[in-house]
């Protein structure tokens, strides 16, 4: 496909929300807040990836990442607005998906 034709915006965006994992650590944090190791147990990535994946998302502001100054401190990460503003998307993603692609098996 001839790239010249495709909106530069575009095509970031895709970028971005089509890197391995970053879909489902979205989805993941539209519930809420969570904490690091509660994002990792949810879905199956190492922790390197997953770590490597918020830095991403924090640069693109998609992310927040809040420290809290508790003993032992304690960080959590949540979307941002621009991250809130997936919502739409990544929902009918998700209802596109149990309409039509099987389960793996």
């Amino acid at each position: 496909m001839d790239q010249s034709n495709l909106c530069p915006r575009f095509l970031n965006g895709m970028d971005l929300i089509s890197k391995r994992w970053t879909g489902l650590i979205i989805y993941q944090l539209l519930t809420g807040p969570q904490r690091f190791c509660a994002v990792q147990s949810a879905l199956p990535i190492s922790g390197r990836l997953l770590s490597e994946r918020f830095k991403e998302l924090e640069l693109e502001g998609i992310v927040a990442r809040h420290v809290y100054p508790e003993i032992p401190v304690r960080i959590e990460y949540s979307l941002t607005e621009k991250g809130r503003a997936l919502e739409p998307i990544i929902r009918e993603i998700q209802i596109w998906s149990q309409n039509w692609i099987e389960p793996a098996q």
